[in-house]
């Protein structure tokens, strides 16, 4: 894949482990590189569990050293579809990141360059807005999200569902969408 561009609006989909959180950190160094980290914003809502030994999700601080002008706003997230044992266990799980995502959401600062890992994490429960996340990125420069498109952790339950709905509304919003397989 080549590289993203350094202005816009860029949304990448894909399913688990096609590099979606590679690639927005490979397009957050280049930024850095050109730009500095003053005025970025991270927004990293990736949960980080093994599923069948392989690992689901992953901060971009896997991939990329993030220095310290950059804000960080880190979520401890859960995987609800994969940590819950019941139904009402995965959408308390997904209650819980949005709450605390609305939290992250509300304190990141104005920025040139916001750069979000795993965006549909917090809107998986009935009771998040992803219209909050497309304020926060409103004025940015250039705007990096990437998120789960897949089948593999379900697709007709109510947290894939409102995941999916988070995504088409991003997806209406990018102004570049690349799908990763």
């Amino acid at each position: 894949m080549s590289d993203l561009p350094l202005r816009g609006r860029v949304l990448l989909t894909g399913p688990s482990n096609v590099g979606k959180t590679r690639l927005t950190a490979r397009t957050l160094e280049r930024w850095i590189g050109a730009h500095d980290a003053e005025g970025v914003v991270i927004l990293d809502f990736a949960p980080e569990i093994e599923r069948d030994g392989v690992l689901l999700g992953g901060r971009l601080s896997r991939f990329v050293d993030i220095p310290e002008t950059a804000w960080i706003g880190a979520l401890d997230a859960h995987a609800p579809r994969a940590e819950g044992e019941t139904p009402t266990e995965a959408r308390r799980l997904a209650r819980e990141n949005a709450e605390r995502a609305r939290v992250l959401i509300e304190e990141a600062p104005e920025a040139e360059a916001v750069f979000v890992n795993d965006a549909t994490i917090p809107f998986q429960h009935e009771g998040s807005d992803v219209e909050a996340l497309l304020a926060a990125c409103a004025d940015a420069e250039l705007v990096v999200m990437n998120a789960f498109s897949g089948q593999e952790l379900g697709t007709n339950d109510p947290i894939s569902r409102r995941e999916r709905k988070a995504r088409e509304r991003l997806i209406e919003w990018a102004g570049t969408h690349e799908t990763l397989r």
